[in-house]
């Protein structure tokens, strides 16, 4: 069902309860529960109009690195590693992990996962860069405040019709053993492929599946993607200096802060935009924060204000 559809079938079902009401039923909570549905409908309409990038429709592969910081940094690039599977579940993408490096006590020293479904590049444009998390650190017996950064890194999964041209001279190929924390899940055999493109020093690897084949498949098709994306990304910098800046790591000038201490707050630094209930966010409803930087960015590429009000 196309959303012309859904919409005209959601106002006539509300139509249906207002003639019910006026006739005496009690359909307060009924109305109420068809408005909202149908403000979350039309909000995802206009979110789906602000994607008309080339590569807006296409899977996305996201990649987390912690900064410096050891153990609480490492555990929270993984608490931003569940956000956004639990993003992905709560719009019936599928998520699949490529590759996955666990800290020595908590967290991951690295992760990348492929978030399969419509528009999931388009919309997780808006995760790109450093995310900043203020708390009580669990793993600090003092019990003082820490902050710790993560970067994320998403780009478009590149259907294997556009080609790139990735020369065999070019890649340095490494194999090794993947592994779990503490031994946990060790194979035997030299399944992991580390792929390094030696022009551009982009370096992937994959250790998901137990087969090397399977792993260098896979690395390859991610290095495939980085690679499109490092074009496109040269391109903008011609074209738009300020806009390639968006896609530096820069610990010092992260996108968006995440503070459960000593007040709870998600903000936005580049729309402004302010959600107290971090627990929701953290939970995968990152909505919200999607569509204010896709109108952000929609008002900036026309001459307007950067921001929404």
């Amino acid at each position: 069902m196309d959303d012309d559809r859904q919409l005209a079938r959601a106002v006539e079902d509300l139509a249906t309860l207002l003639e019910l009401g006026r006739e005496g039923e009690d359909v307060a909570g009924d109305l109420a529960a068809g408005l909202a549905q149908l403000r979350a409908r039309l909000e995802a309409i206009e979110t789906k109009t602000l994607l008309n990038g080339e590569n807006d429709a296409l899977n996305a592969i996201v990649t987390i690195h912690p900064g410096a910081g050891g153990t609480e940094s490492q555990d929270w690039a993984e608490m931003l590693l569940r956000m956004y599977i639990r993003w992905a579940e709560r719009h019936g993408f599928s998520v699949t992990v490529n590759d996955r490096q666990e800290g020595e006590e908590a967290g991951i020293k690295s992760a990348t996962v492929t978030i399969s479904g419509e528009y999931a590049y388009g919309l997780l444009q808006s995760e790109i860069g450093v995310h900043r998390l203020v708390r009580i650190s669990p793993f600090d017996q003092a019990k003082r405040r820490h902050t710790s950064f993560a970067s994320v890194f998403v780009s478009p999964e590149i259907d294997d019709r556009i080609e790139i041209n990735i020369r065999p001279e070019d890649l340095r190929i490494d194999t090794f053993r993947a592994g779990g924390r503490g031994g946990q899940h060790v194979n035997m055999t030299d399944s992991a492929v580390r792929i390094v493109h030696l022009p551009t020093n982009i370096v992937v690897q994959c250790q998901n599946e137990r087969s090397q084949h399977k792993n260098r498949d896979m690395a390859m098709k991610i290095l495939r993607s980085r690679l499109y994306e490092h074009e496109l990304e040269k391109k903008r910098a011609e074209a738009d200096k300020i806009e390639a800046t968006k896609l530096d790591i820069d610990f010092g000038s992260q996108i968006r802060s995440y503070v459960l201490q000593p007040y709870q707050m998600v903000k936005d630094t580049r729309t402004k935009t302010e959600i107290g209930d971090v627990s929701r966010v953290l939970d995968g409803d990152l909505d919200p924060l999607i569509r204010a930087f896709l109108i952000a960015k929609r008002r900036g590429q026309n001459g307007g204000a950067p921001a929404p009000a």
